[in-house]
């Protein structure tokens, strides 16, 4: 596979880095590989694994390379879809392939709504669409407990809680307020003052709470495939997955592994790369 190539594109608030793995053979749309907060490193193993396609992965606003100005409005997914259209605009134009995960897929329902021509195939990977789940005000209620306790303790007990609340499984009760020890996940309780976490303090409430265009989704000409792993049934990312798909009028597709299914060893918590890889061909080629 081609080495990647680092680009920057300037964007209102923010200047975004990209790679490029440019396979100049290939008659098929680029595939867009994109993650929030996740950055573009943990895509490495599964770009791999698409040697015959020109690959792109970007680090979101406020992520590792991609830094927020001064100027930086508030992180929303309208804001991060007007980011990657910019992007797609800028590598040629659409339509292109992409796989989203986690707040990429929900920033990618955004951007879809705005511009189908923009995007082929969305392969829409556990969004974490609490608004569409059947305990849509359970589960707000949750994340925003997250976000409390982030501001009122710091990004320790903020993390703590936030692992807590994605392994949950099922509806989340009205009174929902777990709080781990931090030290329970090797983290530290201390505070250190800061309140920028890209994660809890950027984009935490806006992409959960984001209210997807359902109607523009439907009437679109991109072809959307909710996606979920297998091992994390139950979970909130997987029934957003589920709920989105069954907005459609469709059903949403098994992937192998979990959550991070895609990665291999990018941040010591490996998937299964090549079986996940092996069924996102096989998704991208039966809706080509």
């Amino acid at each position: 596979m081609a080495d990647a190539k680092t680009h920057t594109l300037d964007v209102p608030g923010a200047v975004l880095h990209y790679d490029v793995r440019e396979n100049a053979d290939t008659t098929e749309p680029a595939l867009l590989l994109i993650g929030s907060p996740m950055d573009a490193r943990g895509f490495t193993t599964l770009a791999g694994y698409f040697p015959d396609r020109t690959v792109v992965t970007y680090d979101p606003r406020g992520a590792e390379r991609s830094v927020r100005t001064p100027d930086a409005e508030e992180s929303t997914p309208d804001v991060h879809a007007d980011d990657l259209h910019r992007l797609i605009a800028e590598l040629g134009g659409g339509p292109v392939d992409i796989f989203a995960s986690s707040g990429g897929a929900v920033n990618t329902l955004a951007l879809v709504a705005r511009h189908p021509a923009d995007v082929r195939i969305l392969v829409a990977h556990e969004p974490p669409a609490g608004t569409l789940l059947p305990d849509r005000e359970q589960a707000l209620a949750a994340i925003r407990f997250i976000r409390d306790t982030y501001q009122a303790k710091g990004s320790g007990a903020g993390m703590a809680a936030f692992i807590a609340a994605v392994g949950h499984q099922g509806e989340f009760p009205a009174d929902y307020a777990v709080a781990p020890d931090p030290a329970q996940f090797g983290m530290p309780a201390e505070d250190d003052g800061s309140r920028d976490d890209v994660l809890l303090g950027q984009n935490l409430i806006s992409c959960t709470h984001y209210e997807p265009d359902l109607d523009a989704l439907r009437a679109a000409s991109t072809r959307i495939v909710p996606a979920v792993g297998e091992e994390s049934a139950g979970t909130m990312a997987y029934r957003g997955g589920v709920a989105l798909a069954e907005r459609l009028g469709t059903t949403a597709v098994v992937f192998p592994s979990n959550h991070g299914g895609f990665m291999g060893g990018e941040f010591g918590m490996p998937g299964k790369p090549a079986e996940f890889a092996a069924k996102l061909r096989e998704v991208l080629a039966e809706n080509a």
